[in-house]
């Protein structure tokens, strides 16, 4: 038995690392909620989870009050009874946001503690499908950068070697992103992959006229049209484009992602760890896409997503948003535009704790 002694919740926050909008929002900082797990042998197993601007206290809260009791005296080894006792204890809360996150930063800290205590590094517990997995930026593609600028990034990805670049859309018009993306398309090329993100902020009706827009252009993927919980208007708008549909940032449950797929409602899943509750659903949720024969290319979280991505058959490209380089001692390892599963035991993540302990404010 692996028994818990010790568990821990605080909130760091990091300042973003540049300006990033898109058609809805700015990323205003990162709310980083940590949680730390020691056992009766002495490990200690670090996780994670975040918010960008807003709510970091309530998950915090979450942890302290309600769920981190649950984990004392608990076999560590035992991840998914330990996910569903904390998930149970919440149940009044679930399905959402708030619960959601909290559970990631404990499930993520068990898995670290999974993988340090076997000696193994996370992508290859998890699955070890493949050592390395394509990249494309992001960087380069925020709404309120000039035609210039997006095109100087996207033309300084194709140089590095990176197969892909990501745009933001929702101008007032949609001859403004046309123009936008025509430019770059010409820039890089017909080889190098553009996605369009359009972070929720389009109605059906709006989102059919910008997909029919974005098929002269070739759009590898057109990402979150519409408000997450409308399943039909993105079923509606999958028949009728042939852009692949590209949802899961803002999706909270293995049961949602379930209905998307069931309804042909998405054609790319970009389910993010820390949303979809941790380690143990953000595996179900990318084995579920394989039985629909769909790719994963996971939403931000690139340190920790590079691992996952890497450990599961179907997974399609990881997204370059450097957000931790503030609190750890290594970035991830990009060769030719592949980002390489890393090695050492745990999750990866070489975490800088005196940095952590500055920056920490609860």
């Amino acid at each position: 038995m692996q028994t818990i002694v010790r568990a821990e919740a605080y909130l760091v926050d990091i300042a973003v690392e540049r300006q990033r909008t898109d058609a809805i929002q700015s990323f205003q900082k990162q709310e980083t909620i940590f949680v730390d797990i020691e056992t009766s042998d002495g490990l200690v197993g670090t996780g994670y989870s975040y918010t960008i601007g807003t709510g970091g206290r309530a998950v915090l809260q979450l942890l302290q009050t309600d769920l981190l009791k649950h984990l004392i005296g608990e076999d560590a080894r035992q991840v998914e009874g330990l996910w569903q006792k904390l998930f149970w204890a919440t149940h009044a809360t679930a399905v959402g946001a708030i619960t959601s996150l909290a559970l990631a930063a404990v499930d993520t800290a068990l898995w670290d503690l999974r993988c340090k205590t076997a000696g193994q590094p996370l992508w290859l517990l998890a699955g070890g499908a493949r050592p390395r997995v394509p990249l494309y930026d992001t960087e380069g593609g925020w709404l309120h950068l000039s035609t210039e600028e997006l095109v100087a990034g996207a033309v300084r990805s194709r140089e590095q070697g990176w197969p892909g670049v990501k745009l933001k859309v929702g101008k007032p018009h949609p001859e403004e992103d046309s123009e936008r993306l025509g430019a770059v398309r010409e820039a890089v090329g017909k080889t190098t992959h553009i996605m369009v993100d359009a972070n929720q902020s389009m109605t059906y009706p709006q989102a059919k006229r910008w997909a029919r827009m974005l098929e002269k252009h070739d759009i590898f993927w057109f990402e979150e049209p519409l408000p997450a919980e409308d399943i039909n208007g993105h079923a509606l708008l999958s028949a009728s484009t042939s852009v692949p549909i590209a949802v899961g940032e803002s999706i909270y449950s293995l049961s949602h992602f379930r209905e998307y797929l069931a309804t042909g409602g998405a054609g790319i899943i970009q389910v993010d760890v820390a949303r979809i509750g941790g380690i143990t659903p953000w595996l179900k949720t990318a084995h579920l896409a394989e039985a629909f024969n769909i790719k994963v290319a996971p939403h931000f979280l690139m340190e920790l997503h590079v691992s996952l991505a890497a450990a599961i058959p179907n997974s399609l490209y990881v997204e370059f948003i450097p957000q931790l380089r503030a609190v750890t001692t290594k970035e991830i390892e990009i060769v030719d535009g592949y980002a390489l599963a890393p090695s050492e035991p745990g999750l990866g993540i070489a975490w800088d704790h005196e940095a952590i302990a500055k920056l920490k404010v609860a």
